[in-house]
């Protein structure tokens, strides 16, 4: 089932840009995730080890490769057409595995040999219902060092009154309709693309025969408050945002 590098960079490229339409302040984001592994690491001997949750086609690994071309990145998703995407296009940025975060024995099989300097994901966690998240921030907890981080970057919906959530949503809105004026695709109409190519068929059939057990369902809803108050009952010392945008933010929570 391997594929082209022509084919999966095309794909990428495609995905990048329909991911502007949806992720305020995207790659602000990612540097902003970046900032905070870079720091967190710079006084540490050996090798960094970080763990990438929900990575798709290597987005956010990509880049952090980049930052940190001396760390270990586990990037691990449940998708196999987007990790074989992340295999083929940024195979030298990470070991990809294929698991369902915080499904039974999904920990195993990322085959981890020492404990995590970092856990990074971005807009991937707030698929998680209460229970699941808290039983997975307890796991991560439990694989990071002493002065370790979670660093989330999420669409959390806003908090506040009633007016104070409406100004949060109408400035990430408005910042995300500038984005969509360069993005000419959405998340249907890339997969409807992606049906369209025979190089794909199988991994796509894959993906299709594991949907059921993969489905995660809509979004949860929790608010920041709330996955704040999960990382402290987990073990976190401190939880907190360091970015906003709107409704997007980045959460570091530290071990």
């Amino acid at each position: 089932m391997g594929l082209s590098m022509a084919t999966a960079e095309l794909w990428v490229e495609r995905w990048e840009r329909q991911q502007q339409r949806y992720a305020v302040g995207r790659e602000e984001r990612f540097t902003v995730v970046a900032d905070v592994v870079e720091h967190i690491t710079a006084d540490r001997t050996g090798t960094p080890l970080v763990l990438d949750l929900g990575c798709g086609p290597g987005s956010l690994a990509a880049r952090l490769a980049r930052r940190l071309p001396d760390a270990e990145i586990v990037a691990v998703d449940m998708d196999p057409l987007l990790l074989e995407l992340a295999r083929t296009h940024h195979g030298a940025a990470a070991r990809y595995v294929e698991a369902v975060v915080g499904e039974t024995g999904w920990i195993q099989a990322l085959g981890l040999d020492r404990p995590l300097d970092a856990v990074v994901s971005t807009t991937a966690l707030h698929y998680l219902p209460p229970d699941a998240l808290k039983h997975t921030y307890r796991q991560l907890a439990a694989l990071l060092r002493p002065g370790g981080v979670l660093v989330n970057g999420d669409h959390l919906p806003p908090e506040g009154s009633p007016k104070a959530a409406e100004i949060v949503t109408h400035v990430g809105r408005c910042r995300a309709e500038r984005q969509q004026a360069f993005a000419h695709e959405d998340w249907e109409s890339w997969w409807a693309a992606v049906a369209d190519d025979p190089e794909l068929a199988d991994l796509l059939a894959e993906r299709r025969r594991k949907q059921p057990r993969n489905g995660t369902g809509g979004e949860t809803g929790l608010p920041l408050s709330a996955h704040v108050r999960l990382l402290r009952q987990a073990g976190f010392t401190h939880a907190g945002p360091v970015w906003q945008y709107g409704n997007s933010y980045v959460v570091v929570a530290t071990r």
